[in-house]
């Protein structure tokens, strides 16, 4: 695997960590509710597909279990539609699948 891409995905995997512990144990309806939270975890979202975007095909087809495509392809419609994004759709996937996704991401050997 090229540096680069090492590099990328522990970017990624920091932006996971990172907008898991913004979300917490916060329920769906105070999640809805705080603006602040919804903005951060967003831009979270926004990153993670940047840096998805980033990643070389190779290395893409080699963890294709991933859903590489999906993640990028949400950080479009982040980025593009925020103003009619349903902010249940950014919770379900930061809640219930970024932590499945973040331990296949994490076993992604990168070392240098």
């Amino acid at each position: 695997m090229q540096r680069k891409d090492v590099i990328i995905i522990r970017k990624i995997i920091s932006e996971m960590e990172i907008s898991m512990e913004l979300l917490g144990t916060t329920p769906l309806n105070d999640f809805e509710a705080s603006e602040l939270m919804k903005r951060a975890i967003c831009m979270t979202v926004i990153n993670i597909g940047e840096l998805i975007k980033s990643l070389s095909m190779d290395t893409r087809k080699q963890y294709s279990h991933i859903p590489w495509k999906a993640m990028a392809g949400f950080r479009d419609i982040t980025a593009h539609r925020y103003q009619t994004l349903k902010m249940e759709d950014v919770y379900v996937t930061v809640h219930d699948e970024f932590p499945e996704i973040l331990r296949d991401i994490k076993a992604i050997p990168t070392e240098i």
